[in-house]
């Protein structure tokens, strides 16, 4: 069985057709899906797609672009739901800052209040943490060690290939490896995955975006987590069905209150 630890399901993009999303999903192997928080604004949707469907979770959380709404009562409030089984995404992405010193470092200074407001909220409700990180692979790691508990863990959400990074599987980090692996421009990622403990990989997507190859510039959905699954197992030289079982255990393990039924 496949898990999609990260798919953007309350995305309008599949407004008209998520039910057949699913049921495409499970003909892949895919029987398990998480939808990350991003945007306060869809997180009720996010909740009711999770009630609906009976092997979708979600989780309660605020992406760095959107920092200006990040309100911890609302993420309280839904943090307690039954499916909700993780913090995240959250992180630091210093991709667009602005031009202006001032007006960048005070973005700088905002989105690290708000990771760390997060990871704090991860460690009093006891959940596993899903990170976005771009182009601050070193302030976030720093801001991980020193605020993270290694009991939750987590996972570094579209794994950038940084090595500096790869040290944080020793907190109990996992690596959520997604589509851009098969992209031909991948080579530091491809490069890069072996160093990984096999025992600290997980599969995602991103839905709808980064769509793996040979669907590039289509709308990404859960279905294709097969087609990494199958680079993966290239690049590691591993049997493939040994080593879905394996990231299956790998999920499970990172996300623990998954209740996945048949």
């Amino acid at each position: 069985m496949i898990i999609d630890t990260h798919c953007h399901l309350d995305d309008g993009r599949y407004a008209d057709d998520l039910d057949e999303v699913f049921k495409k999903a499970e003909k892949s192997g895919v029987k398990a899906f998480i939808i990350p928080g991003a945007d306060l604004k869809t997180l009720p949707r996010a909740v009711a797609i999770s009630e609906n469907y009976k092997n979708c979770y979600f989780a309660v959380g605020v992406h760095p672009y959107d920092m200006d709404d990040f309100d911890i009562d609302k993420l309280k409030e839904y943090i307690v739901h039954p499916k909700c089984v993780a913090v995240g995404e959250c992180g630091l992405d210093y991709f667009r800052l602005p031009k202006d010193e001032s007006e960048k470092e005070e973005v700088k200074r905002k989105q690290k209040e708000v990771f760390i407001a997060q990871i704090e909220l991860a460690r009093e409700y006891k959940k596993p943490l899903i990170i976005h990180i771009r182009e601050a692979s070193s302030e976030a790691k720093k801001i991980i060690k020193e605020f993270a508990d290694e009991k939750n863990g987590g996972v570094l959400h579209c794994y950038n290939a940084s090595e500096i990074l790869l040290e944080l599987e020793k907190k109990n980090f996992y690596f959520g490896i997604g589509g851009v692996l098969t992209f031909k421009n991948a080579k530091k990622l491809v490069e890069i995955v072996p160093k990984i403990p096999l025992e600290k990989i997980i599969l995602e997507t991103d839905s709808p975006y980064l769509t793996p190859h040979p669907h590039r510039g289509e709308r990404n959905e859960p279905s294709y987590t097969a087609l990494v699954l199958e680079k993966l197992a290239y690049i590691l030289d591993i049997n493939q069905n040994m080593l879905e079982n394996r990231l299956f255990e790998n999920s499970v393990e990172l996300f623990r209150e998954l209740d996945i039924k048949e």
